[in-house]
């Protein structure tokens, strides 16, 4: 072969960050070395893989052509590696999840399937829908936990459990009072809101799109806590997923506005890219996934331990 896998390996970091520095980083090397690397891959094979605007590089078609199939080869080296080493257990695993399961499920799903596995090391990233969508395509995740849309042509989303948001207030305020809600009382009313680009903003947005330009919003936070905070220390009313707000609602600390008139309903989906070389890792997580929401209907049915 007329390639290495360090020049594959360079030139997968140069794709991910766009710049050679950055990427020598990555890989241990000096900048020097692997701008040659770069340059004797491409002169083997009298090609150019990347644009360049300064010193920033942007993958061109035949990069991208190359991109897939390098980052499979990679990862199955590796794998070989490891089974030389006579390493058997499932290896690394990449794992990204949005807020809403970051934070509430996929610490507990991860916490189980490593019980199982004890050898197995995960790497979890908790980021909003956009920015997990943006990793998986640049193949710096192995698997995505999302609760918004996936469009990405390179991306394969599938259906994972049913989700639902709910409008809530703390209970002194005058909304909570009120037997019935109506959409004007919604659009008068002061929001605490996740932030664009979110699963749960792209939800809400969607259910509120004939009243937006109405909407009075006076915060957006990328956290459901401090939104919750928000909304108990009186400074609007919010919607994020139900499964963030149980506990809360048990305790009173918040409380439900019931808003018949809004389609707060959504999925969670499990995210991979469809040219991703799938290891025994991802593979055993995917199925570990599927099986444990196999019987449940809704993300509320999951049992989380209680919050004193």
């Amino acid at each position: 072969m007329r390639y290495t896998l360090r020049q594959l390996e360079i030139f997968t970091a140069i794709a991910r960050v766009g710049n050679v520095s950055k990427a020598a980083e990555e890989v241990a090397l000096s900048q020097s070395a692997a701008s040659t690397a770069l340059a004797e891959l491409e002169r083997q094979f009298d090609c150019q893989l990347f644009d360049r605007h300064g010193k920033l590089l942007i993958l061109n078609a035949m990069g991208k052509s190359l991109l897939p199939a390098a980052s499979s080869l990679l990862t199955q080296a590796k794998e070989i590696e490891q089974l030389l080493e006579g390493k058997t257990a499932l290896g690394d695993l990449k794992v990204g999840a949005t807020l809403t399961i970051g934070n509430y499920l996929a610490i507990l799903i991860i916490s189980e399937f490593m019980q199982r596995h004890a050898a197995c090391h995960i790497n979890l990233q908790v980021k909003n829908t956009q920015h997990i969508l943006e990793q998986l395509a640049n193949y710096e995740l192995d698997l995505g936990l999302i609760e918004g849309s996936c469009n990405h042509p390179e991306l394969t989303a599938e259906p994972w459990m049913d989700d639902e948001l709910a409008v809530f207030c703390e209970p002194d305020h005058p909304l909570a009072k009120l037997k019935k809600v109506t959409m004007e009382d919604l659009t008068a009313a002061t929001w605490i809101l996740r932030e664009r680009g979110s699963g749960t903003r792209e939800t809400f947005d969607h259910a509120m799109r004939h009243h937006a330009s109405g909407l009075k919003v006076r915060l957006e936070l990328e956290h459901t806590e401090a939104i919750k905070r928000a909304v108990e220390s009186g400074l609007g009313i919010g919607c994020i997923s139900r499964l963030a707000l149980r506990d809360a609602f048990r305790r009173g600390s918040l409380v439900e506005i019931k808003t018949p008139m809004l389609d707060l309903q959504r999925q969670f989906m499990i995210v991979w890219h469809k040219n991703r070389y799938q290891t025994p890792a991802l593979t055993s997580f995917l199925d570990y996934c599927r099986s444990l929401t196999l019987n449940l209907k809704h993300s509320d049915d999951i049992f989380l331990p209680t919050i004193a």
